[in-house]
């Protein structure tokens, strides 16, 4: 008889333990949340590349301005970049050009200095 006791008694204490565990990991979730970036589909590029990048085309899949600066074109490059990376199931041939962007902006840049 007090076998059953501590047994159930260990039960619910794990039972109890779990859930607590459980919650703590739905608010930290539910708190990250905010940080993962959103896709907005409403103004993405339409059309195919063009054979040669140019600053226009870099600018638009980068979705910056042709004149923005280095920090916003990094941060731009890299939110594109966790939505469309190969290894989360995005295209390898969509993150070449998306680096090719990010390379001739940033070569662009440094011509203009």
């Amino acid at each position: 008889m007090s076998t059953t006791l501590i047994v159930v008694g260990l039960g619910l204490a794990g039972a109890a333990y779990v859930g607590r565990l459980a919650l703590q990991t739905g608010k930290l979730v539910s708190q990250n949340a905010h940080k993962i970036p959103k896709p907005s589909f409403s103004s993405y590029y339409k059309g195919g590349f063009e054979p040669k990048m140019s600053k226009r085309e870099a600018a638009l899949i980068l979705g910056v301005s042709p004149s923005t600066s280095r920090t916003k074109l990094r941060e731009a490059h890299r939110r594109i970049m966790l939505l469309n990376h190969p290894d989360r199931g995005g295209s390898p041939y969509i993150a070449a050009k998306i680096n090719e962007a990010k390379d001739y902006m940033e070569s662009q840049s440094k011509k203009s200095m």
